[in-house]
């Protein structure tokens, strides 16, 4: 498909650090499809390193990009259903003027995975802003969502900062969940970024024994316990093995939840956890990472849980939100329009921000 009518703005990825602004076409609903106009997306950990060139997403020397550009870039959109295509208004349950998310996910429907339930982990595997096979992704005015993928109401008492994160929300749901969080367990958050700090406010939902978190940031350490963490830790001024062994007699702590993308957060947490502990593994790391793999069978005989993407979770981010038991509020710290996107990139990947949001310019679409 290639672009050729120019009415709407978007921000496309042509490769590493090669992503531009430009006019393209506005996309069209066909059968069973919704066109969206956009009112915000956010800019996550995954699109900066994306942009920065890093080898998970553009393959390493042999490897094919995972990555398929031109593509528009965003996955962590919500919009307002601006067009439908034949049967679209039955098929996806929406009419004009509903706000919507569509998970970031584009199941193939046929895979074993799909097939069995655990579309997640679909093989094709076609993502929002990042592969053209299906559709473009969020960082636009408009965007087509076609009909296999999938697709929520969002309530109108819903503010826009919360329904711009009920992605990463669903991310840290799916994360926590993964833990299977005990009533008497202590848990270790490492890295109090966006998703941090969401799992810490979904971990207390959980009412462990003690909630701990880890980063090396004062202000997102101290919103880490507005939001319910028990301890906050600064590994570079404090003992965190010593916190954590005073918390558990000296065993360490029964879960390990890793979100801060840098190796030092898998090293740490193996020496943070207990013997027959849970150990979840959640970044996008920009580069391979090493662990000495006797710490987790021959030592301590841990398990090893990776958590990927929000499944099943999307209607339950979006009920804790409605019901005011998790905010984004002093998470989502910026917004720009489109037009100052590189402005926003720099300031998202970095520690002077925690959420950055891209947001087009309304229209009447958007008060339909």
């Amino acid at each position: 498909m290639q672009y050729a009518k120019v009415d709407m703005q978007a921000v496309v990825c042509h490769g590493p650090k090669d992503y531009r602004l430009q006019k393209i076409e506005r996309p069209l609903a066909r059968r069973n499809e919704l066109v969206i106009k956009i009112a915000a997306c956010g800019i996550c950990a995954s699109d900066c390193k994306c942009h920065s060139g890093a080898a998970m997403f553009w393959g390493g020397e042999g490897q094919e990009s995972w990555v398929k550009p031109p593509v528009v870039a965003g996955h962590e959109f919500f919009g307002y259903v601006a067009e439908v295509g034949e049967g679209a208004e039955e098929h996806f349950g929406v009419k004009l003027g509903d706000r919507v998310i569509a998970e970031q996910i584009v199941p193939c429907g046929k895979c074993r995975f799909c097939t069995s339930g655990k579309y997640w982990m679909c093989e094709v595997h076609n993502i929002f802003g990042f592969q053209r096979e299906v559709a473009d992704g969020g960082m636009a005015e408009y965007m087509r969502i076609p009909s296999n993928a999938l697709v929520h109401k969002i309530p109108d008492g819903i503010t826009l900062e919360d329904a711009a994160i009920i992605e990463p929300l669903s991310c840290a749901i799916h994360t926590v969940n993964r833990a299977e969080v005990q009533l008497d367990d202590v848990v270790v958050i490492a890295g109090a970024g966006p998703l941090g700090l969401f799992m810490v406010q979904v971990a207390k939902l959980k009412t462990p024994k003690k909630l701990v978190v880890i980063d090396l940031v004062p202000e997102r350490l101290a919103l880490a316990l507005k939001m319910g963490a028990d301890v906050a830790i600064d590994p570079t001024k404090e003992d965190a093995k010593a916190v954590v062994d005073a918390l558990t007699g000296g065993y360490g702590c029964d879960a390990y939840i890793e979100t801060t993308g840098v190796p030092m957060g898998v090293t740490q947490g193996l020496h943070l956890i207990r013997k027959l502990g849970r150990f979840v593994e959640f970044s996008v790391f920009g580069k391979e990472t090493s662990v000495d793999w006797s710490i987790i069978g021959d030592r301590k005989e841990l398990d090893v849980r990776g958590a990927h993407l929000g499944p099943y979770c999307y209607p339950i981010a979006i009920d804790l939100l409605a019901r005011g038991l998790v905010t984004s509020k002093g998470i989502v710290t910026h917004d720009f329009p489109l037009e100052k996107w590189e402005e926003a990139f720099a300031l998202a990947n970095s520690v002077a921000s925690i959420k950055v949001l891209l947001k087009p310019a309304p229209d009447a679409a958007a008060t339909a």
